[in-house]
C-alpha cells in the first residue's frame, strides 16, 4: 500500500500519490484548499487515503505544517 510492488502500481501506491500531492504545493496550501484540488484526481480517491498520504510525507520530511499552511520542505 504505501510503496508500489507486484499488485498496486506507482499511481496507486501512497507514495505514487504523495508525488501527485507535492506537485499540487507551488505555494503553501491549506489542507481544504489542497482536498478540494486532489479529491477530483481519481487516484487520490478517498479522503482517508488524502490523510494517509499528508502522514506519509510529513514522517518523511518532505512536507512541513506551520499556522495552518501545508508546504514543501526545502533541503
Amino acid at each position: 500500500m504505501i510503496l508500489p510492488d507486484k499488485y498496486i502500481s506507482t499511481s496507486n501506491s501512497l507514495l505514487g500519490v504523495g508525488a501527485i500531492l507535492i506537485e499540487h504545493l507551488n505555494q503553501p496550501r491549506t489542507v481544504t484548499s489542497l482536498w478540494s484540488d486532489l479529491s477530483k484526481i481519481s487516484e487520490v480517491a478517498t479522503f482517508e487515503r488524502f490523510i494517509l498520504v499528508l502522514d506519509l510525507l510529513y514522517m518523511i520530511g518532505a512536507i512541513e505544517l506551520e499556522e495552518g499552511l501545508i508546504y514543501k520542505r526545502h533541503r
